[in-house]
């Protein structure tokens, strides 16, 4: 077994604090998601670049040596601002590569801001990540991979950890319902709570990666569609998240678009939160009816980011 253990990923926590957000969690009451059941959401859209992504770009980079030619991602947008944001906050120069077919301007716009060089790729998603890598090794940079390195899941895992802790220790979560893209954030989750927490992955049919290699092994190459493809359109999933998904996730739903905008619309009137299209994600498997917990489950969902135009879900 390779992929990180509670061990790492509370070394991950200690490593990561006072640079990252400690995001605070909503308890949403029965009735007010149209559910008869309460939900527990970890409000991950409030992180510092708006994401998770970050807690393992901050991992990766605080636990490698970062040369002077800086730090190389790949991404679709939440990842690249995490990696722009901590390479700038520790010193570092970072360029990323972005599919052009995929790019939303809210998210290049971040990753600018923050303080990455932007570079916009032709073809698909996997050809971006194949002239990424190829510009890490011409260039000494460091690659600072999206989801498919021990400290990139060591770093995502701190959010479960952290959201345990909220809800009251162990014990206090009985299934946690978390958007797939790489499987990087999954990874890192199923990795944190083992067999304690049924862990639930959640995509859309055009990005439904996870529950393709379930079904077909991971040797697969999904070209993302659909709303959710920004955020989560991994090709195929990492080969360290595979062994954890593979171990501990047993659970796939997939959905269609028209159930993430519905989601995503629900939660803004129940809540007056606004999540990205891979943060309703997860949510739109309780709103649609494709996930039912049982009598007394206690559920959590994950919103996972919040890098978007705010009235995206009313397209």
């Amino acid at each position: 077994m390779t992929y990180p253990s509670p061990d790492d990923i509370t070394a991950a926590a200690a490593r990561i604090a006072g640079r990252v957000r400690k995001t605070p969690i909503l308890s949403v009451e029965a009735g007010a998601l149209g559910l008869p059941y309460p939900v527990m959401l970890k409000l991950e859209h409030t992180q510092v670049t708006g994401s998770f992504k970050v807690r393992g770009a901050f991992n990766t980079m605080l636990s490698r040596d970062v040369p002077e030619a800086g730090v190389v991602a790949a991404s679709g947008g939440n990842h690249g601002a995490a990696v722009a944001y901590a390479a700038t906050e520790l010193g570092h120069a970072s360029r990323i590569y972005v599919p052009k077919a995929i790019a939303k301007e809210e998210k290049l716009r971040r990753m600018r801001m923050f303080g990455g060089e932007v570079i916009l790729t032709g073809g698909s998603v996997a050809d971006c990540m194949a002239e990424y890598a190829a510009a890490a090794e011409s260039s000494g940079a460091l690659s600072v991979h999206p989801y498919d390195t021990e400290w990139t899941l060591a770093g995502q895992g701190t959010v479960a950890r952290e959201f345990e802790e909220q809800a009251g220790g162990p014990g206090s979560i009985d299934t946690i319902l978390v958007a797939t893209g790489g499987g990087g954030l999954i990874g890192g989750i199923a990795a944190w709570f083992g067999d304690r927490v049924n862990v639930v992955s959640v995509e859309t049919e055009g990005t439904d990666t996870l529950s393709r290699s379930l079904k077909e092994g991971p040797e697969i190459d999904v070209s993302a569609t659909g709303v959710a493809a920004g955020s989560l359109g991994g090709p195929r999933l990492g080969v360290t998240s595979w062994e954890v998904i593979r171990d501990r996730v047993k659970t796939a739903i997939v959905l269609p678009d028209a159930e993430v905008y519905a989601a995503a619309r629900t939660l803004w009137e129940a809540t007056r939160l606004v999540g990205e299209p891979g943060a309703a994600v997860a949510l739109a498997a309780l709103t649609s009816g494709a996930y039912t917990p049982a009598a007394g489950e206690r559920v959590a969902v994950l919103i996972c980011g919040g890098n978007a135009d705010v009235d995206w879900f009313m397209e």
